[in-house]
C-alpha cells in the first residue's frame, strides 16, 4: 500500500530546502537527495491536507520519464540507491518510492513551460490579448482549442507564497544568457512533443507541463526536479476532451476546480480538502501512473 509523508524527518542529514512538495538534502558537494512528500500545493499555496501516497506516484512517473526521455535531455538522476543513504534507524520503506539519489546542480532560474492547448493563465493572457507570452496566437481561438504547434511560455520562478508570472523569451534572455534561453527552449520543446506522443497512444492528452532545469560545473544542461507528473502537467483523458470548456483531468486541476468554489483569496493558508476530494484526486493521480507507465502502486 502507498505510504503517507507530510514532511521527512532525516536527522543526520543536512536539509537545504524545504519546497512546496519535495524536502532537499545534500549528501555532498556533488548529490542530493530528494523527497516527494504528500504535500499539495495550488494556485502556489501549500494546502493543509496530505493526499495519501502522492509523493510515490510523483516519484515514480518522474523517474519513469526520465527514463524514456534520456535519450533527448539527460537528466539529474545517479542511479544509486536511496536505501544506502539514509539515516540508520529510518523507515525505508517510507522514503524507497518516493525519493531519488540526483546530481546536485545549479538552477536555471526559469520555469521552462510547454503548450500544447489553450487552457489555464495561457488562456487568460490569450483573452486579454490575443498574445501568450509575447507569441501572438491566431484570433479565434477557444478555451482548451489546441494550437497550431506547441510553444514555449516561460514564467518567472516565484518565491515562496508568491505566484509565477508568464514572461516572454527575450525576458529569460535577459536573464541566463541568449545560448541557455535556447537550449532550454529546444529541451522544453523536444520533450514535450516526444512526451504529448507517447501520452496520445495511451490516451491522455498532455496539455501543458513544466520543466526545471540545471546545470553542472561544465555548463552542461540537464533536466531536474520532477518531470511531467500530474503535478507538473495537465493531463485530459482524450476521450473526454472537448474545446469550449476546461477538460477532466487526472491531476491536481481536480482540487483547483473545487477550490475556486471557495470562499478563499488565494493566499496562505489554504482551505481544508474534504475527505472525498482527497480521496478522488489520489485516485486520479494512480489512474495517470498506471495509464502512462503501467506502476500499480496500490
Amino acid at each position: 500500500m502507498p505510504t503517507t509523508l507530510l514532511q521527512s524527518n532525516l536527522p543526520g542529514l543536512n536539509l537545504i530546502h524545504r519546497g512546496k512538495v519535495r524536502d532537499v538534502y545534500a549528501l555532498s558537494a556533488q548529490e542530493l537527495l530528494i523527497v516527494a512528500t504528500d504535500r499539495l500545493s495550488a494556485f502556489d499555496v501549500v494546502l493543509p491536507d496530505p493526499i495519501p501516497g502522492k509523493g510515490e506516484m510523483l516519484c515514480q512517473v518522474s523517474n519513469f520519464w526520465f527514463g524514456k526521455t534520456a535519450h533527448l535531455v539527460p537528466n539529474h538522476l545517479t542511479g544509486k540507491s536511496v536505501a544506502a543513504v539514509l539515516p540508520t534507524g529510518t523507515d525505508a520503506a517510507l522514503y524507497t518510492k518516493r525519493s531519488v539519489v540526483t546530481k546536485r546542480l545549479k538552477p536555471v532560474p526559469v520555469e521552462a513551460i510547454a503548450r500544447g492547448y489553450l487552457i489555464g493563465s495561457g488562456w487568460k493572457d490569450y483573452q486579454a490579448t490575443g498574445a501568450l507570452c509575447g507569441i501572438k496566437l491566431p484570433a479565434g481561438l477557444r478555451q482548451a482549442e489546441k494550437l497550431p504547434e506547441p510553444i514555449f511560455t516561460p514564467s518567472t520562478k516565484a518565491a515562496a507564497g508568491q505566484h509565477d508570472e508568464n514572461v516572454s523569451f527575450d525576458a529569460v534572455v535577459k536573464t541566463i544568457g541568449a545560448d541557455m534561453a535556447e537550449q532550454v527552449r529546444d529541451a522544453t520543446l523536444k520533450i514535450y512533443a516526444f512526451a504529448a506522443d507517447y501520452a496520445a497512444q495511451r490516451g491522455i492528452l498532455i496539455a501543458d507541463t513544466k520543466f526545471e532545469f540545471g546545470t553542472d560545473e561544465a555548463g552542461k544542461l540537464y533536466v531536474m526536479d520532477e518531470m511531467l507528473t500530474p503535478d507538473s502537467s495537465r493531463f485530459w483523458p482524450a476521450d473526454e476532451y472537448r474545446v469550449g470548456i476546461s477538460p477532466p483531468s487526472y491531476d491536481k486541476q481536480f482540487v483547483r476546480d473545487w477550490l475556486e468554489t471557495q470562499d478563499w483569496n488565494k493566499t496562505a493558508p489554504g482551505p481544508v480538502i474534504p475527505d472525498e476530494v482527497i480521496a478522488r484526486t489520489a485516485a486520479k493521480y494512480g489512474e495517470a501512473l498506471y495509464k502512462l507507465a503501467g506502476i500499480r502502486l496500490d
